[in-house]
């Protein structure tokens, strides 16, 4: 009696959950309204950019600010120009140019997902040099304090991602493993989104945080950047080995995969934006705040 009761226990802890049990068959639309589908993925971009520009308010109105409110407020209508046509301009060229070049109206159809992270970047970074060289101000002191509020958006992105049973991780056997359907197998796989928001999201946040209200690395030009591109290449290139490669593209002919690839360029970009960091500190007189910093 009770060797059977043991077993049946010990076979009940091995069944991995199914996604489907979990988040239910439509998982990717929260709600509709007057009968059209309200996407959790267009809630995580909404959450995303309504709770950065409030942070951002949060730090520009320290000493020193790089910015004023009037240039948070175009920063936040460019920046989502950028997310949006970055993100699907670098999916189309970096992930599935072949398919676009066939079907180029699929181009359009943002509905049907797929969105590049480094493509979004390389928008935003443009928004960025398009404001600061409209309104004469510092493109690295911007770049630090937008990079401080980009976590929040990886982190909601990241859980739309797993909420939308998408992107998921490699076959495991790891206790904390689920089954994703949609994956085409009924293998339990890592849930690499959860792994993403977590480092993406709230790591990245944490230390950027610690840095800015903690030390005075905001007067480093480019060190809060830099920090924030390497705690981000790191994140993504070490999930990557748990993570479904793109179907397209698997791993690429030398060993890495397309996000991998993508990172590189991006930490050589941080580790050298924060070696020399120190050196392009000088007075800054503020935007925003009261005092000047030396």
């Amino acid at each position: 009696m009770t060797s059977s009761f043991l077993f049946a226990t010990l076979a009940e802890a091995t069944q991995y959950v199914n996604f489907h049990d979990l988040m239910g068959e439509n998982s990717e639309i929260a709600f509709s309204v007057f009968g059209l589908p309200i996407r959790w993925y267009a809630l995580a971009y909404l959450a995303g950019i309504f709770v950065g520009y409030w942070y951002l308010l949060k730090l520009i109105a320290q000493p020193g600010a790089p910015m004023a409110r009037r240039h948070a407020d175009d920063m936040i209508f460019y920046a989502m120009l950028g997310i949006i046509l970055g993100g699907r301009l670098g999916y189309v060229l970096f992930y599935n140019l072949g398919n676009y070049i066939e079907k180029p109206l699929e181009i359009f159809k943002l509905w049907d997902g797929g969105m590049s992270l480094h493509g979004g970047v390389i928008g935003v970074l443009i928004a960025i040099w398009y404001v600061t060289r409209k309104e004469k101000l510092s493109f690295l002191r911007f770049c630090d304090y937008v990079a401080c509020v980009v976590p929040f958006g990886l982190f909601f992105g990241r859980l739309a991602n797993f909420v939308n049973g998408e992107l998921w991780g490699r076959a495991t056997t790891v206790p904390w493993a689920i089954i994703f359907p949609g994956s085409g197998t009924m293998d339990p796989r890592h849930p690499s989104q959860l792994y993403e928001a977590g480092l993406e999201g709230i790591v990245m946040m944490a230390i950027l945080a610690f840095f800015f209200w903690r030390t005075d690395a905001r007067y480093k030009p480019g060190f809060l950047f830099g920090t924030a591109a390497i705690i981000y290449g790191l994140s993504r290139f070490a999930v990557e080995f748990v993570r479904e490669p793109d179907v397209q593209l698997g791993t690429l002919s030398w060993g890495l995969t397309m996000g991998q690839t993508l990172t590189v360029p991006m930490l050589l970009v941080g580790f050298w934006l924060v070696a020399t960091a120190k050196g392009r500190r000088k007075r800054i007189e503020p935007v925003a705040g009261l005092d000047s910093v030396a």
